[in-house]
């Protein structure tokens, strides 16, 4: 008796993707179910990619529901689910504890550590997921050397317009493959080469060559760039993770708002991972204004972990624990003349925000938020300046963190004497890496930064263990950024965190958000851990502003 069967599948060998057809109304129901990616109202033909993962989950599905298939079609099937089955052995394997990958020639006086080869053995294996150690652990490294597997070349790198000169450099560092900087967002003739890295902003102009499979695998470091989906940038970077085959995201912070951004971030890097961004949504999240929260951070960052799509070790983890952050709120001052001026555009804005059409309400909303940080960081920026030049005062570098220009005009007036640089979003590659080495050298003691400038910055550990953060900002793992400049490896003292506020304007409401988005990111990034213990020790600020005093007197 012939087994009866419920639809036909079939391998399409050009396309590189498996067909289903004939399928009986009712099971394409239940398969609709158990595959999200097929939209509700699809008819057969059902198109599944061909990899181990779906393989295996067509052959389960085939037991309840067997499918006229041939015999060569079939073996094929079985390899790949065989294949899918072999990788989640090695991958178990990889994450047991007593497990020494293999070690990776680099240039002579350099040597990789256990966790970062560990990192590169993963990538191997899994191919497509987020890297998310924590900042100043060494992730470029890690991501280096996944680039030694020749399987992966010729690569592309994708950073942050400030990032391009240091990532060429430290892959020249630490291997002998070749780098080259791919400049501009017209596509031209590339020379030869193993490593292409590419700025984020340059993204969208080489979509084309993307398409013709010329990179075999991409990193995006700093992955956190490309987790608005409707970015330009973040469309392109589609386009170029569908286009190799491996994909490795980067970013100690890659949730700077609410949990939503982590299914975009890895939507990019494994497409359909998730399922789709409705059955996500619906499953793990609840709305929360313009975003969606997620429900139970603890059991996502767990469900993340358990199907090897993130890979996370803290300094704890690893054997590379540093001193305590000490974490400082101090009260300073405001312009009392600064807020008089103020008050009258906001009240303005404000009934827009409350009264006005649905357009106005939207626009006065924005405006209002851009007006308010702003005033408040003009208000306070000299009662920061204060506050800062006692710290310059008692022989130490700071790094300051802002965000508007007026302010840092206002810190460069007050603080002239202090020779600052700059490291803003005004400078270009070449002032940048110039206010670096004058901060390092000890030229200055001053270096003034964006509060999104610095991402990914190394070298200052070896000199600064003092950030001041003059302006707040909406989400607090751009803050995080800015203090991992100083504090990761490298550093040989306690990291020192001022957070001058002031009880105007937009510093309360930020604060007040700063916790929700805080708890979000800490279940995804490490769950069922508890949140840790804020060190905050204030005797250093008075005995240093004790000191200030008495060398006035």
């Amino acid at each position: 008796m012939a087994l009866k069967t419920f639809g036909k599948l079939a391998y399409i060998e050009e396309k590189k993707h498996w067909e289903m057809t004939n399928v009986a109304p009712h099971v394409c129901i239940k398969l609709k179910s158990i595959f999200p990616g097929i939209a509700k109202w699809k008819s057969a033909p059902f198109i599944f990619p061909a990899k181990e993962e779906t393989s295996h989950d067509l052959l389960w599905f085939m037991e309840r529901y067997p499918m006229e298939i041939t015999q060569w079609d079939s073996q094929h099937l079985f390899n790949k689910r065989m294949e899918h089955l072999r990788t989640a052995r090695e991958m178990e394997e990889i994450m047991m504890p007593n497990y020494r990958p293999p070690t990776i020639q680099l240039n002579p006086g350099f040597d990789a550590r256990d966790y970062q080869l560990k990192a590169a053995k993963f990538d191997s294996v899994q191919k497509r997921f987020l890297l998310g150690d924590e900042m100043g652990l060494g992730k470029t490294l890690e991501a280096i050397l996944t680039l030694t597997d020749k399987r992966k070349l010729p690569a592309i790198v994708t950073v942050q317009t400030h990032l391009t000169k240091q990532w060429k450099d430290e892959i020249e560092k630490y291997t002998t493959l070749k780098a080259v900087i791919i400049k501009g967002t017209k596509p031209y003739d590339l020379p030869p080469a193993d490593v292409y890295i590419i700025k984020y902003s340059c993204l969208t102009g080489w979509v084309d060559i993307f398409q013709t499979m010329f990179f075999k695998s991409v990193v995006f470091d700093e992955i956190q760039e490309l987790r608005i989906e409707k970015s330009e940038k973040y469309k392109a970077g589609k386009v170029l993770s569908e286009c190799v085959d491996f994909c490795l995201g980067m970013s100690g912070t890659p949730i700077y708002n609410f949990g939503d951004e982590i299914f975009n971030i890895l939507d990019l890097i494994k497409p359909g991972c998730l399922g789709n961004r409705h059955d996500f949504y619906r499953e793990w999240t609840t709305p929360h204004g313009q975003h969606q929260k997620v429900r139970d951070p603890d059991a996502l960052g767990a469900y993340l972990r358990d199907n090897y799509l993130f890979l996370r070790r803290t300094r704890a983890d690893v054997g590379r624990e540093l001193p305590p952050l000490n974490k400082v709120v101090y009260t300073v001052g405001y312009d009392s003349e600064e807020v008089k001026r103020s008050e009258e555009i906001a009240r303005k804005l404000a009934i827009k925000v409350v009264g006005g059409s649905f357009t106005e309400r939207g626009q006065a909303a924005r405006e209002l938020d851009a007006f308010v940080r702003h005033s408040t960081g003009v208000a306070k920026a000299r009662e920061v300046a204060a506050f800062v030049r006692i710290l310059l005062e008692s022989g130490k570098p700071v790094l300051l963190a802002g965000w508007h220009r007026d302010v840092y005009g206002i810190w460069e007036t007050e603080l002239w004497d202090h020779d600052p640089v700059f490291y803003t979003g005004s400078e270009s590659d070449a002032q940048k890496r110039a206010a670096k080495e004058a901060f390092i050298s000890g030229k200055t003691k001053l270096f003034i930064i964006s509060l999104r400038s610095g991402i990914g910055l190394d070298g200052l550990q070896h000199v600064c263990n003092d950030v001041v953060i003059g302006e707040l900002d909406w989400s607090p793992k751009v803050h995080d950024q800015v203090i991992a400049r100083v504090d990761r490896d490298g550093s040989r003292n306690q990291v020192n965190v001022y957070y001058p506020v002031c009880d105007f304007g937009s510093d309360p409401f930020i604060i007040g958000l700063l916790g929700l988005k805080s708890s979000q990111a800490h279940g995804i990034m490490d769950p069922l851990t508890a949140v840790p213990d804020q060190h905050s020790d204030e005797s250093r600020i008075k005995a240093l502003a004790e000191s200030f005093l008495n060398k006035k007197k």
